[in-house]
């Protein structure tokens, strides 16, 4: 039995006066007396099904609900010249139903698949199998696959190899906890599934592989936000014998390759590429959003000695003060550059300062306390011209630049100076080896701790650990960061340095690390490489604003499964045969 001949997407007027079976989901039932219609759906798309040849046939048409399943055998015909459907890829023809076979009936669904609007999250992962039934859901998941078979044949033709690194883990620093696996056999003692396949890249550079790739599946047991998910997808790659720009000119490569594959969209190579400490002085963030510009520029010598009590406290204190440009926003009311500075206040800052720049000069606190020198010599430093709005704000540097750039988003959105079409890519290099951990105290790094210091600052690792710069990468489009890597460390010594900066003593290192340390003494090339998000470079180029919506089957914020009821309780005898049990936590749980 052939339950199609054609899929619901695929028939148009060169098929008039043909049979066909098509096989599909009731998308809509439409009774007009004498006519019966359905639309008929699959992922490939709509057909418009007649019922007209007999009443027996249209009597079981009539019958139909929303989501049935059903083979309907016909002839194919063109629809009359007004009643032809042009948003409809079939919309030229329809299908004079001959007969109908119902294959499986629905009941009444919790969350039409028709309905323009989308039902609530707890719906749409609850009964995700009829989510991805929705024409957004399939072209996503289509998407994501066209993204995968683009970069398995890019990395192939390049000379990569495709290996699979395993599940099964020891425990490694990667910034996030590991999701334990206990084992039976190994009472007591347990694997870790990897947040990352960090350790055994190096050790396939090590043994010689040279090029490595791997669509990388990673779990993380962290806190959760719209673009994370406890397990994820990244583009891993390693190349050994290389340097940061071979990294970089093979990325955008195929970056290219991967966007005209999917979207058929053009960009060019020679990505920009700005300074760590750059980024977080010109856009607050080192996920700069290049689409917009509304840069921050540094402006404490114009304040200094003003007068201006305010802002002189904070210069005082060793903060500093920072304006923003906002072309052409010169002409803002009051109250509506009040609700800037309400925007502000929410984003952590003390206050906004704004000041339109009129023909006869700025206002507001600038042109009381500024002399006209000053005021010529900050509207120069700003890029300002008549017609613009500047936003002043002061206080510790690392925090008021956060915050200001958290509202430079907020007012790109609000002004609408995003072009959501355009593609930015940038790479933000050269950040700090280490930071001070969040426990205080002491120093984590800032990448992972396999990462390669810059060579000029090698001398200063242990003694100034803080000034030593990495030889790491990020790569960020339209504001998000979808890739992070770096240079690895290649000499054995070297790696025990940067375990001891971090609070790693020698006997730790062997304990935890031992197989990498000995490996680096058996001749370990230099070598580098790249991970990618693989979810959220999907989600960009699907136009979404969360990973879940180009992943089939995703947790939720609290990692669970809505559909299937994971994570779900152990039994008594599970937990027995691990050698486990069950002890409350302080608060009870």
């Amino acid at each position: 039995m052939t339950y199609r001949t054609h899929t619901c997407g695929e028939l148009n007027a060169a098929h008039s006066g043909g049979n066909v079976s098509l096989a599909g989901w009731v998308a809509r039932v439409r009774d007009l007396g004498g006519l019966i219609f359905i639309d008929l759906r699959d992922r490939y798309g709509k057909t418009q099904v007649v019922f007209d040849q007999s009443e027996e046939t249209a009597a079981k048409a009539r019958g139909l609900h929303s989501e049935d399943v059903v083979q309907i055998k016909g002839t194919v015909r063109p629809r009359p010249e007004d009643m032809i459907n042009r948003s409809m890829k079939t919309g030229e023809i329809e299908v004079s139903a001959s007969s109908i076979d119902v294959l499986s009936k629905s009941d009444p669904v919790p969350t039409g698949v028709e309905d323009p609007e989308e039902p609530s999250d707890e719906l749409r992962l609850r009964y995700r199998y009829l989510d991805l039934r929705r024409r957004r859901m399939s072209k996503n998941l289509l998407l994501r696959h066209k993204a995968l078979q683009s970069v398995r044949r890019f990395h192939d033709e390049c000379g990569f190899i495709e290996i699979e690194t395993p599940f099964l883990i020891r425990s490694t620093p990667e910034g996030a906890r590991d999701y334990i696996v206990p084992s039976r056999i190994h009472v007591g003692s347990g694997y870790s599934l990897p947040q990352s396949p960090q350790l055994y890249k190096q050790a396939l550079m090590i043994g010689g592989i040279d090029r490595y790739f791997q669509l990388a599946r990673c779990f993380r047991d962290e806190d959760l936000r719209r673009d994370r998910q406890p397990e994820f997808t990244q583009i891993d790659v390693e190349m050994s014998f290389v340097e940061e720009e071979e990294v970089f000119t093979h990325t955008e490569a195929m970056m290219q390759r991967l966007v005209k594959d999917t979207i058929g969209a053009h960009i060019d190579p020679g990505f920009p590429r700005i300074e760590y400490a750059q980024a977080l002085a010109s856009y607050g963030s080192d996920a700069p959003d290049m689409r917009y510009d509304l840069l921050m520029r540094r402006c404490d010598d114009f304040f200094r000695d003003s007068g201006f009590r305010a802002f002189e406290n904070v210069l005082g204190q060793g903060g500093g003060v920072f304006g923003i440009c906002a072309e052409g926003k010169g002409d803002l009311s009051r109250s509506e550059r009040d609700r800037l500075e309400g925007i502000a206040r929410a984003e952590g800052l003390a206050g906004l300062l704004s000041s339109p720049l009129r023909e006869e000069g700025l206002s507001g606190v600038p042109a009381k306390f500024l002399s006209a020198d000053r005021q010529r010599d900050l509207c120069r430093h700003m890029g300002a011209g008549t017609g613009d709005l500047l936003l002043f704000a002061a206080g510790p540097a690392a925090t008021t630049q956060a915050a200001l750039g958290r509202l430079r988003r907020l007012l790109a959105e609000r002004w609408k100076l995003t072009d959501e079409r355009a593609l930015k890519f940038c790479w933000v290099v050269n950040p700090p080896l280490f930071e001070p951990d969040e426990e205080g105290g002491g120093l984590t790094a800032v990448h992972h701790p396999f990462t390669s210091p810059a060579t000029a600052d090698i001398g200063r690792l242990e003694t100034e650990p803080l000034t030593v710069q990495a030889r790491a990468y990020d790569l960020v489009l339209n504001g998000v960061e979808i890739a992070t890597g770096s240079i690895r460390i290649h000499d054995s010594e070297i790696q025990r340095k940067v375990f001891r900066v971090i609070g790693i003593d020698g006997a730790e290192a062997t304990e935890r690390f031992g197989f990498l340390l000995e490996a680096l003494r058996f001749g370990a090339p230099p070598h580098g490489g790249i991970a990618l998000g693989f979810d959220r470079l999907v989600m960009l180029l699907a136009g979404e604003r969360s990973i879940r919506d180009v992943i089939a089957f995703p947790k939720t914020n609290v990692a669970s499964s809505l559909m299937d009821g994971a994570p779900s309780a152990m039994s008594n005898d599970q937990l027995a045969e691990l050698g486990l049990k069950l002890i409350k936590k302080p608060d009870g749980r």
